[in-house]
């Protein structure tokens, strides 16, 4: 292998391969860290080498050295799988001239990482002609079969390596995509028709969200490269996700429909498929196409199927389409099958727990939740405790976040439990938490926000003067600064400072006071509040602040945001069916018809709409049925039709 500071990977790779090749030969190409000391330690020889921008010049420095029949090459970020160690001994038994490996490429950061099989030639026989051969994305294959016409290759079944260097922080640590792209360019001005390269580096391209430019290149490689060639799958799925990436969804949509001429089984193409369709509002071509993707077969490694494309994110946005319409139960079902095929996949819990409404229904969630997963860890009682905190169950979400022990404690989740013992009205509690975290902690601000909340939902005006200014002395951001400023003002009758305005930040922090200000059912504060904002920048956000009164019923406090809202801007199909809402909660029935009629007229692709309306008039047409079998208690046919209504 080459290295250059990778101390930090060596001592895995290394653990990984020792049992199973008998010698270890590393070229480093420039470490400044204790790269050389680690990989001597672990019995291998090192030489150095002169970094000239050109891998394959290191690798086959490296293979000047080897004495063995078979060659393993293998990258510092990737480690060989423990059950591969033995087959690997097995496999060079063969008359093969080499062997394709499957990799698992490891995706994304700590907390949420993804695998992406892939196949890459790692394994070949040890002779003096076969060298590799490009400055990056070094091939070897070509090579052979230049030298041995009768060569063969397989796939070493039962062998995996674990790469590594896709996680997001190996890739900011070691500058990977600029690094890649400089020396493909260069080597492409060299080799313009070597195609090869140029699917590598539109990759690359795309990998640096430079869509239009990836999506040119993969083609101009696409155009030039037999269908049969390994990669041509991810050649083609590359096309469409620049495309789409780039908003050219029609493009997108046109190289999906050729790629599965050549690859009609590939579930990442009908996947993405349906997030096309998602996005052009074709609700019913996306819901098609996910149902594709999880009806495709086990994918070939050779395809890269990205994680979940034909599982759980498949599942997820069918459950997502299923919520649209207003099916909760099959958006229920849906979401389970995500879970089922993994796990892991929290964004489907959070789901769930939505749909099951803990806020409204706490001990149902909570058996509910408990038949579905043991939540007998730290991990994951910190997990549902949060999911339940954010849906505002705060008395359940308290539950299990007191479950944590002690040393599995952290500062956001102490305050977490705060929030829960505030929501509570268990202010000494809260308190006695909060002040556990001291000035310098990264938490303290919220800490601090949280103990003047305790004061403030008590009216307590000498406290919160006493903690805002303390707290604004701190040097806040101009937008927690104004929100705190309000905070000490709204106890008092009469406005001390001029009217805020809030950017994001501000306005964020101002919905969530608000939402837990209205969960205590301190109405005439959260007024207060809101009173401190400037118009403008309250009417910008009044269809916000309507959706959250609407939330906890308070309805005339919701009708006058949304009739702000739409002072805004007339045309808002969104602030229409607030109004809608609104106006049946309040039995005006067919003054919400009008509303959800004006929002379609408006937003004529919005399924939801629809669906409101229908419940809405089905509810109307019960009414107006029992109200009939009443009046006519003789005539057979309203109650006939009352039951039938009854038992849709």
């Amino acid at each position: 292998m080459i290295a250059k500071d990778e101390e930090s990977n060596l001592t895995r790779c290394l653990a990984s391969v020792k049992d199973a090749v008998d010698e270890i030969i590393i070229v480093d190409t420039g470490s400044t860290d204790l790269t050389t000391q680690v990989a001597k330690d672990a019995g291998a020889i090192v030489v150095s080498f002169l970094w000239q921008d050109d891998f394959s010049a290191a690798r086959n420095a490296s293979l000047e050295l080897a004495t063995g029949d078979w060659i393993l090459f293998l990258d510092a970020d990737e480690a060989l799988e423990p059950e591969s160690v033995q087959i690997l001994r097995q496999v060079v038994e063969g008359e093969e001239e080499g062997y394709f490996i499957k990799i698992i490429n490891l995706i994304g950061s700590e907390g949420s990482i993804e695998t992406s099989p892939d196949l890459v030639f790692r394994l070949f026989r040890n002779k003096p002609v076969y060298r590799f051969r490009g400055a990056i994305h070094e091939q070897i294959v070509d090579v052979i079969l230049e030298n041995n016409h009768q060569a063969r290759f397989q796939i070493a079944e039962g062998v995996a390596i674990r790469h590594y260097g896709y996680l997001n922080q190996q890739i900011i640590e070691k500058d990977k995509k600029n690094r890649n792209l400089t020396i493909i360019k260069k080597e492409l001005d060299n080799a313009p028709d070597n195609h090869m390269l140029r699917y590598h580096y539109g990759i690359e391209l795309y990998r640096s969200d430079r869509f239009a430019e990836a999506a040119e290149e993969l083609i101009k490689a696409a155009n030039n490269t037999d269908p049969k060639t390994v990669y041509y799958p991810k050649l083609l799925r590359y096309i469409a996700l620049a495309h789409y990436s780039a908003q050219k969804y029609d493009w997108a949509l046109e190289a999906i429909h050729l790629a599965l001429q050549f690859f009609p089984d590939y579930a990442d193409l009908y996947y993405y498929g349906g997030l096309i369709y998602l996005e052009q509002k074709n609700y019913a071509a996306a819901y098609e196409w996910f149902y594709r993707a999880i009806s495709m077969p086990e994918q070939p490694a050779y395809y890269a199927p990205f994680s979940g494309s034909r599982g759980f994110r498949a599942y997820y946005q069918l459950g997502q389409l299923a919520e649209t319409f207003g099916n909760e139960e099959d958006a229920l079902r849906f979401y389970l099958l995500s879970l089922r095929d993994n796990s892991e996949f929290t964004i489907a819990l959070y789901a769930v727990v939505r749909l099951l409404n803990p806020r409204s229904n706490p001990e149902y969630t909570k058996e509910s939740m408990e038949k579905l997963c043991d939540f007998c860890t730290p991990e994951s009682q910190r997990l549902i405790g949060t999911i339940y905190f954010t849906e505002g169950a705060y008395r359940l979400a308290y539950e299990y976040l007191e479950k944590i022990a002690a040393s599995s404690l952290d500062a956001y989740t102490s305050i977490l439990k705060a929030i829960c013992l505030i929501q509570q009205k268990r202010t000494i509690e809260a308190l006695y938490l909060l002040e556990e975290i001291t000035p310098g902690q990264p938490y303290f601000p919220l800490a601090m926000l949280n103990k003047i909340l305790c004061f403030w939902f008590e009216n307590n005006r000498t406290k919160v003067r006493e903690l805002c200014d303390e707290f604004l002395a701190m040097g806040l951001s101009s937008d927690t600064g104004a929100v705190v400023a309000m905070l000490k003002d709204s106890l008092y009758k009469q406005n001390s400072q001029p009217p805020a305005i809030l950017g994001a930040e501000g306005i964020a922090l101002i919905k969530d006071i608000l939402i837990r200000t209205l969960d205590l059912g301190y109405v005439p504060l959260a007024e207060s509040l809101l009173a401190r904002l400037d118009k403008h920048c309250l009417q910008q956000n009044a269809l916000e602040l309507a959706r959250i009164f609407n939330h906890f019923d308070q309805l005339a406090l919701a009708l006058t945001y949304t009739e702000a809202a739409l002072e805004e801007n007339v045309d808002s199909a969104g602030a229409w069916c607030q109004m809608a809402e609104i106006a049946a909660k309040q039995a005006r029935r067919e003054e919400a018809c009008l509303c959800y009629r004006r929002a379609l007229s408006i937003e004529p692709c919005q399924p939801q709409y629809y669906v409101k309306l229908i419940k809405l008039l089905k509810l109307m047409r019960q009414e107006l049925l029992a109200e009939a079998a009443v009046k006519y208690p003789n005539i057979p046919i309203f109650h006939q039709l009352l039951e039938e209504e009854k038992n849709l």
